[in-house]
């Protein structure tokens, strides 16, 4: 197999130890590296009932047989753990260039473990892996920390004061501005005393079959720069080209998702960002679409905002002065923070604040006190000690948790699914909470990719989210971006797996294996004590009716489309895999390894 590397690279901060091992080879055909590696070692090494923010926690940077190769999007890697937000198995994914260095330097994972004692950084070469004290890099923003640790052929990330101070929603990110953002992955490794890793590598990876592979990523390269979606539009306006769509919908979120539309949508639109804010466009390592934005707000440059910051540091919370959006963006990307869940949870407090439960200045509309707010978030000061543990503590915390937009602890990206019946379902049986990336409905429901659905109809949705669930999990375990699903399809993957690694793989085993990962992620919540009853939304969605906008007077019919999920999925009508299925998937054996362990 040229297409894996089949090393894992292994730290224990605690012993001060690092080591390399070989990954088992069937563990790699199965699981496809990645977000199902990642998936693999959580379930199989860190118990449900560990501290997430413990030394028996783990931080599994996992690259795909695409990471670091030459087509398109093939600069993708994934981060796995325990997440202290959430308590599910969790995963991260980002376009920077550590993974893809990771992967030069030989390595398809990084699994550390353990708590220094003083705070480190971690050197990756070729060779192993060495570990720095990292006391004058303790309390610096991302951007100074990569810079001191810039070095030609390398990749850094780090984390911000934000993971330092373990904020629940901390994110690792690098000097571009990509971030493994959701879940608190960055207080994990602030709580490992782990400030940053560099990964220094050269060596790409091997080809099986070249002469196939150089056929198919020329056919692969061909469809993106036919398709519209990958040629023009996000090359033109990147992700915030969705804000004037989704609210002529009725399915932009504006104050706290108690509207489905927003007035000054024009005023925060991705054409106006275009026009008076672009400085140029970006990419992630080998990708041809270049959705990423540079832009500058006075003196500061920096990347973004996407859409859904857009969405949770304005619409959400009533904000349309655009300098502040895009410079509180700024900010949570140099201290560290993930702008959804950071947004979100203030906009649960401003609801707090506006039903009487919490005595503040902060409001609705307060775009004067947005980016003092963020930055007491990071450094846990008054009020924003208790926004960073996250939505749903915040409003257990003031007897009102029905104002936290949440699932499974995990806060709500741009979508009311009022207006979406899928994206309701969708989010209701993510494995990792709200969130629009593990089969994001948007295509088929208001795109009309791979073809127009019924927004508005419950029945039938369920099919066709769980192939898109599969093909979403595989794409994150293969190493390459969910944008080029816009363009190519599994049978593409299939090919570029099988030219790549030379394991014949077809449309049907990426299937098989995406409904393997996520069967195995659904496990792992349910030894976490999660059970149907967390397969919700939030009261919100399912009583109140949006009044106004393109979605008005639609509630989400979750009962009867989680019931059909149910049964195409081969689970009992509580939510439980049956022994049929985990059969059928290979994981039975494991599962009963585990149970008794």
């Amino acid at each position: 197999m040229n297409g894996w590397t089949r090393k894992m690279l292994r730290v224990d901060l605690s012993e001060g130890s690092t080591w390399i091992e070989d990954i088992d080879e069937e563990i790699l055909q199965k699981y496809l590296g990645g977000r199902g590696l990642g998936a693999y070692l959580v379930y199989t090494e860190v118990p449900p009932e560990t501290d997430p923010l413990g030394e028996d926690n783990i931080l599994a940077f996992c690259n795909g047989a695409m990471t670091g190769v030459k087509i398109p999007t093939g600069g993708r890697s994934s981060l796995s753990t325990l997440s202290p937000l959430t308590g599910t198995i969790f995963d991260a994914n980002t376009g920077s260039q550590f993974g893809v260095r990771l992967r030069w330097a030989g390595f398809d994972a990084l699994v550390i473990k353990g708590i220094s004692p003083t705070p480190v950084w971690l050197e990756i070469t070729p060779e192993g892996a060495k570990i720095h004290p990292a006391d004058e890099l303790w309390g610096k923003e991302i951007p100074d920390t990569v810079a001191a640790l810039k070095e030609r052929g390398s990749a850094t990330v780090s984390i911000g004061p934000a993971g330092e101070n373990k904020v629940l929603f901390a994110s690792i990110a690098d000097e571009k501005g990509r971030s493994y953002g959701r879940g608190g992955v960055g207080a994990v490794m602030g709580a490992k005393n782990l400030k940053a890793i560099r990964a220094t590598g050269k060596e790409k990876p091997g080809i099986a079959d070249v002469d196939i592979y150089k056929f198919v990523n020329y056919e692969a390269g061909k469809m993106v720069t036919a398709s519209p979606r990958t040629s023009e539009g996000l090359p033109e306006f990147g992700t915030s080209v969705l804000v004037n769509l989704m609210n002529w919908y009725g399915v932009l979120p504006s104050r706290n998702f108690q509207r489905g539309e927003y007035e000054f949508a024009e005023e925060i639109s991705g054409e106006r960002l275009k026009d008076e804010y672009l400085q140029k466009r970006g990419a992630c390592w080998s990708c041809p679409i270049g959705c990423k934005r540079v832009t500058q707000v006075g003196d500061e440059k920096g990347e973004g905002p996407e859409y859904e910051s857009i969405y949770a540091l304005g619409s959400s919370l009533d904000i349309h002065d655009f300098d502040t959006i895009i410079s509180a963006n700024y900010l949570c990307n140099r201290i560290g923070m993930d702008t959804i869940s950071c947004g979100a949870t203030i906009a649960c407090a401003m609801e707090l604040e506006e039903k009487g439960k919490l005595d503040t200045e902060l409001a609705f509309g307060r775009a004067d006190l947005l980016l003092q707010t963020v930055e007491d978030i990071a450094y846990k000061r008054g009020l924003g000690a208790e926004i960073a543990e996250g939505s749903k503590r915040l409003s257990e915390r003031y007897d009102m948790p029905e104002v936290a937009m949440q699932v499974k602890g995990l806060e709500f990206p741009a979508y009311d699914p009022r207006g979406m019946q899928g994206q309701g379902l969708l989010y209701a049986t993510s494995n990792r909470g709200a969130c629009h990336l593990r089969g994001n409905m948007l295509g088929p429901e208001l795109l009309g990719a791979p073809k127009m659905l019924d927004r508005h109809a419950s029945s039938g949705k369920a099919g066709i989210l769980i192939v898109i669930q599969h093909t979403n999990t595989v794409i994150d375990s293969i190493g390459m971006c969910k944008f080029v699903n816009f363009a190519i399809g599994d049978d593409f993957f299939a090919r570029l797996m099988t030219s790549i690694t030379g394991v014949k793989y077809e449309t049907q085993d990426l299937q098989l294996a995406g409904e393997r990962i996520w069967n195995l992620e659904r496990l792992y919540n349910l030894r976490a004590g999660f059970t149907e009853k967390d397969d919700n939304l939030p009261p919100r969605f399912l009583n109140e009716p949006l009044q106004e906008g393109g979605s008005a007077g639609h509630v989400v019919h979750l009962d009867e489309m989680l019931a059909e999920y149910y049964r195409f999925r081969g689970w009992s009508t509580d939510g439980i895999p049956s022994e049929k299925k985990l059969k059928a998937l290979g994981l039975a054996e494991l599962e009963m390894e585990q149970e008794n362990a």
